[in-house]
Formats: C-alpha cells, structure tokens, sequence
C-alpha cells in the first residue's frame, strides 16, 4: 500500500498530482535551467494535460512573461526532477507568451503555439 500522504513515496509512481507539477523546473537539453512550471491546461472534455505553462523572466515573481508549451514539448528527467524540452532561452526571445492576464486559449491561439514549435496542431476546429 502506497502512503498517499508522503509526497516521496507518490514521486515513484507514474501520476504526480497537480501540485507537484507547479513550480517544477524546467530545463533545456544542455541542462541550462529555462523557468519552471507555473501551471497546466487540461482540456475540460478529454481531461488530458494540453499546455504546460512555464513561467520565465521578472525578479521575484514581478515581470515574469509565460510561455505555454505544448504539454508533449515536455520530459520528465528523474535525475534532475524537473522536465526537459527541446527549446533554448534564445527560442524563448520569439515564443508566444503572455503576462499575468490569461490570453484565450481558442484554436487560434492553439495554432499560434503548435506552428512557433514546428508541431501539428491536434485539435481540428470544432
């Protein structure tokens, strides 16, 4: 039996609560550290994590610019505990972010982020 209250004995498991994911570092392939996670989108239907939306820049939490990427951008990394992406802080200069307010995240949008990762957009107009 899995002790549901220890936050270690969840970490070797497959699913990590969503809680545990806000605030997880991000870093690029050469290990440079890019930001970290400062929330996920889950589509409301599918119930399948779409956007993860990493928070970068600003000091001490002001001016900080987010970046969503698309959630399979992301892997996890057990050595760093954090997740890795294909994406360089100079990639970042040009990326679609938004500040503190929420753009709406509709498919226009959704094209916007999957065309600037060179990624096809998944989910066809509904």
């Amino acid at each position: 039996m899995v002790d549901t209250l220890n936050p270690v004995a969840q970490e070797r498991h497959r699913l990590i609560a969503s809680d545990r994911v806000e605030g997880t570092k991000v870093y690029d392939r050469k290990g440079h550290k890019l930001g970290s996670i400062k929330n996920f989108l889950v589509g409301k239907v599918s119930g399948q994590a779409e956007y993860a939306v990493i928070e970068f820049g600003g000091i001490l939490g002001l001016g900080n610019d987010y970046y969503p990427l698309p959630w399979g951008m992301l892997s996890y990394d057990t050595d760093k505990g954090g997740y890795v992406v294909d994406v360089t802080k100079e990639q970042l200069d040009d990326a679609p972010r938004h500040g503190a307010a929420y753009p709406e995240y509709d498919h226009n949008y959704g094209r916007r982020i999957f065309d600037y990762y060179a990624m096809a957009y998944p989910y066809p107009f509904i």
